[in-house]
């Protein structure tokens, strides 16, 4: 990805600080902005900077929390409460609030100063070669933009650089509406001048990320119940389509199922990673030199989802950090509700679909260097039958070679890495599993009985869970104080293949927006439409098929009469779990609501449908304008 990476130079914004230099081929700080923009090496060094906002919301806890969290998908004790629980916590002061509303401003204003200076900018053969530059600005404004007006509402739209308007101290607020008229004409623009290719910039926006963007926005903009909601939907549809029916031309597909594999396993195969077909728009991220915006402190949404490897596994021969292939257990904060495990995805022990597989980590082995013996006091402590005295949990870390790896031209090494799961994984007792298994998290129920002669911890749902269907806790369960921290984890971002030194880290790419979604949008774009039953159907059985297992794909079929708004939601849950979509989905569908939590998240006790549908405006904007009592702060 040619200069998205650390290409920042000097560039007053309205914060007043100055971002750091990294350019290779020339330095402009030291020459007015005028001049430094007026040459195309300058005016593209600014552009690489729009893209810097990105890499700190997806495959981070600000953007995971905002995201994902809140919904009828994932819960947590304590853990970035605020939006998980809709305590106290989500208030004026929250940090995170701040860390994205200025993020996305500044992103908004690095593109609007772009747009500023595009007009006098020299270096471009013609004018269509300029327009394929600004339109990657127009799209990443419409990014910022978007995000803005779902998370803030109708707060303030700015069309030009601070540079121009100088301090806003008596913001005027713009209605949605206002926003997504600007989202959608910038990303109008990207579709018609962005290029089909970018080469080998990997990461740049391309015109299959805008067609898939465009189509998101228009789908988004029907939860305005404008009376024009229809004609959105028409229009996401439509864009969908073309995206959909001309893939190969855009340089992007599906990947479907082979005799080993499933379409959507291959999906989130390590080794696919880099150069992703199903890749609309993604993180491009620097694994070999490491010139990201924060070096090799990225991947970070895979610690946040991980059980309990640290204190309660360990009893059973898991370690904290030998965990290569699920990432640093440190965290241990987002867990799914039941709804995910059970009602979203079919408890069973060999479903049709492979997508909890390929979604969750269920098996912990031991990684302890040695192998583990069963003693009393674990027998006692866990309840398991007292047969069990004595057994051996072998030992199953090793050095894990990944080998070669080969993408845009170039050999890329990852070196060894220690992991569990590398060496011992047989089963010569012959019981089903392997031999080195510490922990075992299924979605789906064993008898009572059977689970105390594992040789190894076993919690089910029905162990997660009390009978109300919160997560179980000290006070709830007498062995709530063990099972609230054993679930299974979040493995779409876990793979071993991009591995750093610090193995709570993750070096591959993060996508934003993916072929797979832009066909659910085409669904149920087409059913808020006109009901088309038929067409929705068009679009959601090709997922279901490649997600299949080999031999099974008949299972996964689903009638004309299934397709509903809430069927479409819950198979967005199916296929896009822990991606960063689901608070806006549940916003789209109209389920932000204290009836449909309580429902399907019942940990959330608190959830205000007067406020909570929108963030708090951070107290620091507040105690910066003139206004803020005319401002107002969304209800809080």
């Amino acid at each position: 990805m040619k200069k998205i990476i650390k290409a920042a130079f000097a560039l007053l914004l309205a914060s007043g600080t100055f971002v750091s230099c990294d350019l290779d081929e020339w330095n402009p700080s030291t020459v007015d902005l005028e001049t430094a923009y007026k040459y195309r090496d300058g005016f593209e060094s600014l552009v690489n900077y729009c893209y810097d906002g990105l890499y700190y919301f997806y495959g981070k806890i600000d953007g995971v929390g905002a995201m994902e969290m809140g919904t009828d998908l994932w819960a947590s004790e304590t853990y970035e409460s605020g939006f998980t629980l809709y305590n106290s916590n989500m208030n004026t002061e929250l940090g995170t609030l701040k860390t994205f509303w200025n993020g996305f401003y500044a992103t908004i204003n690095y593109c609007n100063t772009a747009l500023q200076y595009a007009p006098t900018v020299e270096g471009y053969a013609t004018q269509a070669e300029l327009d394929a530059k600004l339109a990657e600005v127009y799209f990443l404004r419409g990014w910022a933009n978007w995000h803005i007006v779902e998370q803030f509402g109708g707060v303030v739209l700015r069309t030009q650089p601070s540079t121009v308007t100088g301090p806003d101290n008596n913001p005027v607020r713009s209605s949605e509406a206002d926003f997504y008229d600007l989202i959608i004409s910038d990303l109008k623009f990207a579709v018609e001048h962005a290029p089909i290719s970018q080469g080998s910039d990997r990461g740049r926006v391309s015109r299959k990320a805008a067609l898939g963007m465009l189509a998101k926005v228009y789908l988004q903009r029907t939860r305005l119940n404008e009376p024009e909601a229809a004609e959105y939907a028409r229009l996401a549809l439509e864009t969908a389509k073309e995206l959909i029916d001309n893939a190969s031309a855009y340089g992007c597909g599906l990947w479907t199922s082979t005799a080993e594999k499933s379409g959507y396993a291959q999906l989130w195969d390590g080794g696919n990673n880099k150069g992703n077909k199903e890749f609309l728009f993604f993180e491009a991220i620097d694994e070999v030199d490491s010139k990201n915006p924060d070096g090799t402190n990225r991947g970070r949404t895979r610690q946040f989802y991980e059980m309990d490897l640290k204190t309660v596994g360990a009893a059973w021969g898991t370690t904290e950090k030998n965990c290569a292939w699920y990432g640093r257990a440190n965290n241990r904060g987002f867990k799914p509700t039941k709804y995910l495990l059970t009602q979203i995805f079919e408890p069973v022990k060999d479903p049709a679909d492979t997508r909890f597989e390929n979604t969750f980590f269920t098996e912990y082995y031991n990684s302890k260097w040695a192998d583990h013996t069963i003693t009393e006091s674990m027998v006692e402590t866990y309840k398991k039958d007292p047969s069990l005295i004595g057994h051996v949990i072998l030992n199953t870390a090793g050095t894990y070679t990944v080998g070669q790896i080969y993408y845009g031209g170039r050999q890329v090494r990852i070196k060894n890495t220690n992991a569990s799961g590398c060496v011992n994984m047989v089963d010569e007792d012959g019981d089903g599993y392997l031999d080195g298994l510490s922990v075992f998290t299924p979605n789906y129920p064993i008898d009572a009985a059977a689970k105390a002669k594992l040789p190894f911890l076993c919690v089910d749902p029905s162990d997660m869970f009390a009978a109300d269907g919160r997560w179980v806790t000290a006070a709830t369960s007498d062995m709530g104080s063990y099972y609230k921290d054993c679930y299974p984890s979040l493995n779409k971002f876990s793979s071993i293949d991009w591995i750093p030194n610090n193995n709570q880290y993750w070096l591959g790419d993060y996508p934003i927006l993916r072929l797979g979604e832009v066909y659910l949008i085409a669904a149920e774009a087409a059913l808020r439409y006109s009901n088309d039953q038929a067409t929705a159907l068009k679009y959601v059985q090709p997922l279901r098929d490649r997600a299949a297992v080999a031999g099974r794909k008949s299972e996964m079929a689903v009638s004309q009469s299934d397709m509903t708004l809430d069927f479409i939601l819950a198979e967005r849950a199916r296929e896009l779990a822990g991606e960063q979509t689901r608070w806006y989905d549940l916003k789209r569908m109209g389920k932000l609501t204290k009836s449909y939590l309580a429902q399907t998240n019942p940990d959330i006790l608190n959830f205000d449908e007067s406020k909570h549908t929108v963030r708090p405006i951070p107290q620091s904007y507040l105690d910066a304008i003139a206004n803020p009592d005319e401002f107002g702060n969304n209800g809080y």
